[in-house]
């Protein structure tokens, strides 16, 4: 597979620290690479190097296989596009802002003309196309920002925190159609954002950055499933983390003691060792305490008390005590249903599969 960009020994440093440092990144043709952390992790400052607006203090960029020279910066980045937080839209129409760069490229008129209508169209918004931009609502003003970067047909699209200022329905409405556009023309993307759930939705690959570093870089699904370490689980949502101790293995399924209670997880461990173990709040099922649990493929089902209710969105986590702490979320309906309430005694039941483990050794 051929990448676009590539960063090798990359080391940033501002006023005398240290604010980047990553010994290797590859960017693939087609892919979204999504890149996540908690302010001020480096995020931004990544991209300004990826996209060269910012040199580093050491390393290498190459972009589409050639060492960028100082002197070649211009060429490589008109084949890059930049879309931020703030649109930054100039003071005239809709048409005229998705336009703008191709102008700047001595593009013929007619061409012009043909090209931004037609992702004025692609964004749903060819109907603003005479409408001044200061005008535009939040949404509409990003779809212009989007249609002016990607109507350059660039080879690297950049996106800097792009939805953060957006109402969620506005935002998911938006991820949802661009995600369709970039896997349909194949657009190599790199994706910042602070959100989890835009990561996930939109990255190929994910990359997690703390304190200037990639810690881990995997495919979205795999990164969310298995973070490679305590700090990384409880950044991508893991919320329910306890010390275990393998008693045996058989068939691929082991059984823990975790705090005092056997739990069984499908996963490549020895007995004796010590692991912690990582259960995402989805994946956990409250259950009625006297529910049928015998004809249950779920293998894990462990009794405690409902600690606390707290409403998030369209769900609402339940903080459970089973003689440790073990967070799921439910639906409001099933609270409703299951009369869940403080002090109440419920099952929480999980599958084998569930949870990660991270090993701690023996």
């Amino acid at each position: 597979m051929s990448t676009v960009v590539e960063l090798s020994r990359v080391r940033v440093a501002h006023e005398g620290t240290l604010t980047l440092d990553v010994p290797k990144l590859e960017v693939n043709t087609g892919e979204i690479l999504a890149i996540i952390g908690p302010n001020g992790s480096g995020k931004s400052t990544l991209l300004r190097v990826i996209g060269l607006l910012e040199p580093p203090a050491a390393g290498e960029v190459r972009f589409k296989g050639d060492l960028v020279a100082r002197g070649r910066l211009l060429d490589a980045r008109r084949q890059m596009a930049t879309v931020f937080q703030d649109p930054l839209l100039v003071d005239d129409t809709v048409f005229e802002n998705v336009a703008l760069g191709l102008r700047f490229r001595g593009v013929p008129y007619a061409e012009i003309v043909s090209r931004a209508r037609a992702w004025l169209d692609r964004f749903q918004i060819g109907g603003l196309a005479e409408r001044q931009a200061r005008t535009l609502s939040g949404g509409e003003a990003q779809r212009t920002a989007l249609a002016r970067a990607l109507v350059l047909a660039p080879d690297l699209l950049l996106l800097d925190e792009p939805f953060s200022a957006l109402d969620q329905p506005t935002r998911e409405a938006l991820i949802e159609e661009l995600d369709r556009i970039l896997r349909e023309d194949r657009v190599t993307t790199v994706f910042v954002t602070h959100d989890r759930a835009e990561a996930l939705a939109l990255g190929d690959r994910v990359a997690v950055m703390m304190r200037g570093r990639i810690l881990q870089v995997d495919e979205a699904s795999q990164l969310f499933r298995a973070p490679a370490t305590e700090e990384i689980a409880r950044f991508v949502g893991v919320e329910t983390i306890l010390d275990g101790r393998v008693l045996s293995v058989q068939a691929g399924v082991a059984t823990l003691d975790v705090e005092g209670q056997k739990v069984e997880v499908a996963a490549a461990v020895a007995p004796g060792e010590r692991i912690r173990l990582c259960l995402r709040p989805e994946d956990v099922t409250v259950m009625s305490p006297d529910a049928s649990i015998l004809a249950s493929s779920v293998r894990n089902h462990v009794r405690g008390t409902i600690a606390r209710l707290v409403s998030a969105g369209p769900y609402v986590r339940a903080v459970l005590d089973c003689g440790f702490p073990l967070v799921a979320l439910v639906t409001h309906r099933s609270v409703e249903e299951l009369g869940l309430r403080e002090g109440a005694r419920v099952i929480a039941a999980f599958k084998a599969t569930a949870p990660h483990v991270i090993r701690h050794g023996r």
